[in-house]
């Protein structure tokens, strides 16, 4: 039984970990906390997050020291900002933790990437190289050997999924950078009130054109440049990418459904469309990323969506988890 922490357990996606935790037959919550300073600290999880009375009933510890939590400990999940994330690492890991980091704090092995996209200098290279991409269907023989892993954001694991089998199998003419239409639920800029958020505000619009942090993000593990678009849309949960790219001359529908064929056909938690193309509503609640396409001569249209809890967050910090110890990829999950 691996004992396990959740850091920033009140937030949304660390309420959706929790939930996984508390149901997989070899974790066991050691403590739930959220910092010393936060107003949530000493309510009941199931006190933010009604859906878990009677499931959830454990205390929202506060943490200042984590020598009070380290005892025993085998896992740590960090639902926390990438600034915390980055000063809490090295310390679980320093206890012998395995570290599950669902920040942007160690994604991109580069420091000046946090100088220009984060905007504070990283304390730890020795930890950016040492950090595995939480991408977990393309990074399994990695994840088996990692202390740490980085789990990827939201916007860029749907990004991900849908063009990686097209560039490893050389389908795309990378002349025309592929362009990235994203659209996310307001919990994605997580729980915390503020106007920007409020869904009396909220008007589907885009956001971070040209200078959002997840576009070098993608770009730096696809291995070639994007255009990101995020806009945010008067919904609570989910993303939906539609993807427009070019094809080179010649590549046929049968090459493009083959490459993700290829790429998934074995992975339970990304499900392919053989007719039409995903809604939102497929994956909403669940942890899969639903993946479509529509071509035409050499232009290709692929449609990606999944939760940005779950699968873009919280269930692929799991499925990372999973990955590591042996486990059933899908336990806790399905």
């Amino acid at each position: 039984m691996l004992n396990t922490l959740i850091v920033g357990a009140s937030g949304y996606a660390g309420a959706e970990l929790a939930t996984y935790v508390n149901r997989h037959p070899h974790m066991n919550i050691t403590a739930l906390t959220v910092s010393a300073q936060s107003n949530d600290a000493g309510k009941l999880l199931s006190d933010l997050h009604p859906q878990l009375k009677g499931i959830l009933d454990l205390p929202l510890q506060p943490m200042s020291d984590i020598s009070e939590f380290t005892r025993d400990l085998d896992v740590v999940f960090l639902a926390t900002a990438h600034e915390v994330s980055h000063d809490l690492a090295p310390q679980f890991l320093d206890a012998g933790c395995v570290v599950f980091d669902l920040s942007g704090a160690f994604r991109v092995n580069d420091a000046a990437f946090y100088d220009k996209f984060y905007g504070f200098t990283h304390q730890h290279p020795d930890l950016l190289e040492q950090a595995v991409y939480g991408l977990a269907e393309w990074n399994v023989e990695k994840l088996k050997e990692a202390k740490l892993v980085a789990v990827p954001g939201c916007y860029p694991t749907a990004a991900q999924l849908s063009l990686k089998p097209l560039i490893d199998n050389g389908l795309l003419d990378l002349s025309q950078w592929p362009v990235i239409n994203a659209t996310s639920g307001v919990s994605g800029a997580g729980r915390k009130a503020a106007m920007s958020n409020s869904f009396c505000e909220v008007s589907l619009q885009p956001y971070g054109m040209f200078n959002h942090r997840h576009q070098p993000e993608i770009a730096t593990h696809l291995g070639t440049e994007v255009i990101f678009t995020p806009h945010l849309g008067n919904f609570p949960r989910g993303i939906l990418e539609t993807i427009t790219c070019r094809l080179k001359p010649g590549v046929t529908q049968a090459q493009v459904t083959e490459a993700f064929q290829q790429a998934y056909a074995d992975k339970p938690l990304v499900r392919l469309y053989e007719k039409g193309v995903p809604a939102l509503k497929n994956v909403v609640g669940l942890p899969f990323c639903d993946i479509g396409f529509a071509m035409q001569g050499e232009h290709l249209i692929v449609v990606a969506t999944e939760d940005n809890l779950l699968k873009g967050a919280s269930a692929q910090a799991m499925q990372c988890a999973n990955i590591r110890f042996g486990f059933t990829e899908t336990q806790s999950l399905i």
